[in-house]
């Protein structure tokens, strides 16, 4: 089944909030079929949705050069086309963003453990 969320203009992007994160936490676990979330999970920043629905979300992550980096996590019902929209839009939030989060390594791993924990508890 093919979705054509962005050809009806009704994929809204927005700033993800505390009461998003159990909504995440379950795409996420569902995505990878596991049972707990690990340092992919991140500290999600951004999420595409319809509606009330999920679809996607970009994670701040550590690179393995322990630099702030992104990682998008999507729902099987997002396409290429919505993908590739969503990555311009993310690319540019993050390049813009100044917060601790976005800009210091250590700040983001320390926030990474600590939702980790948080969510797996």
């Amino acid at each position: 089944m093919e979705t054509h969320l962005l050809q009806n203009n009704r994929l809204h992007y927005a700033e993800v909030y505390a009461s998003d994160i159990f909504e995440l936490k379950n795409l996420f676990l569902q995505k990878f079929n596991v049972h707990k979330i690990n340092e992919n999970f991140g500290i999600p920043f951004l999420l595409a949705k319809n509606k009330n629905m999920v679809f996607a979300f970009a994670s701040l992550i550590l690179n393995p050069k322990n630099e702030t980096d992104f990682l998008i996590h999507t729902d099987q019902a997002f396409n290429q086309e919505e993908r590739k929209q969503f990555i311009v839009t993310v690319k540019e939030f993050f390049g813009r963003n100044n917060s601790e989060n976005f800009r210091n390594p250590l700040q983001l791993k320390s926030n990474i453990e600590r939702m980790i924990n948080w969510l797996n508890d």
